[in-house]
């Protein structure tokens, strides 16, 4: 590479770029704040040494050197940015504090959800007792309207039943009820 394409972590070291720059393919020259971070927590010469094949594994408290495949070695940078952002933010916790926090967030919207469809529970059950209370309510008057014996003939109008009954009240609108009680 030339001196004018600089990778971001050449411009940053403020070192010339070489042709086979290990940085390069990862680190482009647009995002320098992506190797600073990464830098700042982890260091130049370790990301080196794990992009040139070789990480160290520790496997039953010993340490193994291991080749890094190609196609694996854009996923470990990405990776080891997402780690040095969440380590800048949150020197002490790091990404496990994110973790943490996205757990929290989950249990908290799962407490809400069971809340939710507890309450729902709830109103389905009201609205079931609501109609099996209605339901044995209209059983019951069905039974007791039949029975009820109603003589219908009684309830409809009858216009020789109304005078007999006003004879028997007497005619208040007549004048000589008035005057016999005044006299």
């Amino acid at each position: 590479m030339s001196n004018s394409r600089r990778c971001a972590a050449c411009k940053y070291l403020r070192r010339r770029c070489p042709k086979d720059c290990i940085f390069g393919p990862y680190f482009p020259s647009t995002n320098l704040e992506r190797f600073s971070c990464v830098h700042k927590i982890f260091g130049a010469s370790n990301i080196a040494k794990m992009l040139k094949n070789h990480i160290r594994v520790m496997v039953d408290s010993d340490a193994i050197m291991q080749q890094l495949p190609e196609e694996k070695r854009r996923e470990a940078v990405e990776s080891l940015v997402m780690e040095a952002r969440s380590r800048v933010r949150d020197p002490v916790y790091g990404s496990v504090g994110i973790i943490t926090q996205l757990r929290q967030q989950i249990m908290e919207a799962e407490y809400e959800l069971a809340k939710t469809q507890g309450l729902i529970a709830l109103c389905h059950a009201q609205i079931l007792y609501e109609h099996q209370q209605n339901f044995e309510a209209k059983d019951t008057l069905s039974q007791d309207y039949d029975n009820l014996q109603i003589d219908y003939n009684s309830l409809l109008f009858n216009p020789l039943q109304q005078q007999q009954q006003s004879t028997f009240f007497g005619d208040l609108d007549d004048d000589s009820y008035y005057t016999s009680i005044v006299n």
